[in-house]
């Protein structure tokens, strides 16, 4: 079953966003839920993609993605009214949505996509959401507008100052946990890097971190292994068991060293493939 591109646009540098029909998925889709496709029927790459939004009444999801490999850059030059091969899922286990109290949801860049579903779950289930969004500059700031519909406090920043607040998401992070009250419960989705970092922020305060894991991943059934992380000193797989975990318990520093092994051929991939597009008079 192929699914159409309802519609498609980029919302910012190497940034895209999408609906695509897929009723059933629509359908059964939870937050932190996400699907894996494949942009054709030749034995391309399988690549994992959050769910950042579904619509069951028009059968459509919406997908967000950054430009950085072959296949990703292959599903940029779709255009609408084009298909997508294959899409499967919803895959993962959902997140736990309950009423906390006061919940802060943390995004970094492209990962602010996952995290609106999440923080629209906790605003409907009755939580105060505060709301924090980084990005290196103002051009990579994405959903602000979405967020801003569904959070009680907004704090926007940037790593260059360009837009709001010129300060990394733990700086104000750290403000909110010393608060009192304290917020009950975060939600960290963005870079390895500033996950880590969040969870180190939060982990003083006693407040539970949860953390949504990029890894490497090929079935997302839990077969390949290729997700493999450690958390609580135990093995997990991020598609089956994730791809949320307890962020104070999560093994980054292995995990980096993980997701950094296929760095290279990633992006030899993907310049090749940008020759390619070239030579056939493409572009990029």
């Amino acid at each position: 079953m192929s699914h159409r591109i309802v519609s498609k646009k980029q919302i910012g540098p190497d940034v895209f966003w999408a609906r695509v029909e897929a009723p059933l998925i629509a359908q059964a889709r939870r937050p932190g839920q996400f699907i894996i496709l494949s942009v054709d029927n030749d034995g391309s790459e399988r690549i994992p993609l959050t769910i950042a939004g579904a619509d069951p009444t028009t059968g459509t999801i919406e997908l967000i993605w950054q430009r950085v490999g072959k296949t990703t850059a292959r599903l940029a030059q779709l255009n609408e009214g084009e298909q997508i091969a294959n899409v499967a899922g919803p895959l993962g286990t959902p997140t736990h949505i309950a009423r906390f109290g006061t919940v802060v949801c943390v995004g970094g860049g492209i990962g602010n996509a996952p995290l609106l579903p999440i923080a629209t779950a906790l605003r409907q289930a009755g939580n105060r959401v505060i709301s924090i969004l980084g990005a290196r500059d103002k051009s990579r700031m994405i959903l602000e507008d979405r967020f801003a519909e569904v959070s009680d406090e907004m704090i926007v920043c940037t790593d260059d100052g360009s837009y709001k607040r010129k300060a990394l998401v733990t700086e104000p992070l750290k403000e909110v946990c010393q608060r009192s009250p304290k917020p009950d419960h975060v939600f960290v989705i963005g870079p390895t890097l500033m996950m880590k970092f969040c969870c180190e922020t939060t982990r003083p305060f006693g407040v539970p971190t949860e953390v949504s894991l990029n890894t490497i991943m090929v079935d997302g059934t839990g077969m390949c292994g290729g997700c493999r992380v450690e958390v609580g000193g135990q093995a997990k797989f991020v598609c089956v068991d994730g791809p949320e975990f307890d962020g104070h318990k999560v093994n980054f520093d292995l995990m980096i060293k993980r997701i950094n092994a296929y760095k290279r051929q990633e992006q030899q991939a993907y310049e090749e493939y940008k020759q390619h597009q070239c030579k056939v008079g493409l572009g990029n």
